[in-house]
């Protein structure tokens, strides 16, 4: 998937929360509106989509204030020292996490700026449906997406 189709899927996302991504797009953007397609085209290229990923606005809806939403965990693996002094390697398994925090938005975006690629980690808060459309098949290996 390229990124405008991902840009189109988190843009679903944010507007289904209330985002009006036209509005935004004249303020932040050009002040004239060439159109839905045109306006993602455009971000999509060059790094643009940066603009509209880590826009307060965007962020606000797409992680609606309050609203209950499950995302995975995935696994993780860091080093700690045990009550003997010793490091050991600590794996703690892929999990599922709800939250209903009202300024929820605030903590995501700071986790999407410390990650290594942004529309990844936004990917992990679509409907379901739509990241089954986001996983690789056999026959289209993960570095023939990007």
């Amino acid at each position: 998937m390229n990124r405008k189709e991902l840009l189109c899927l988190l843009l679903n996302q944010a507007q289904f929360n209330g985002f009006e991504f036209r509005r935004w797009f004249q303020a932040h953007v050009r002040p004239i509106w060439p159109g839905a397609d045109a306006a993602i085209a455009l971000l999509a290229e060059e790094g643009r989509h940066y603009t509209l990923l880590f826009s307060h606005e965007f962020a606000r809806c797409f992680w609606r204030t309050g609203a209950h939403m499950s995302f995975m965990i995935p696994s993780i693996t860091y080093p700690r020292v045990n009550s003997q002094g010793d490091v050991v390697q600590v794996t703690r398994k892929p999990f599922t996490r709800r939250t209903i925090k009202p300024d929820v938005w605030k903590y995501h975006l700071r986790q999407m700026a410390v990650a290594d690629d942004p529309i990844d980690y936004l990917c992990r808060f679509l409907p379901a449906q739509d990241q089954v459309m986001l996983r690789p098949t056999e026959s289209q290996p993960v570095a023939a997406q990007a």
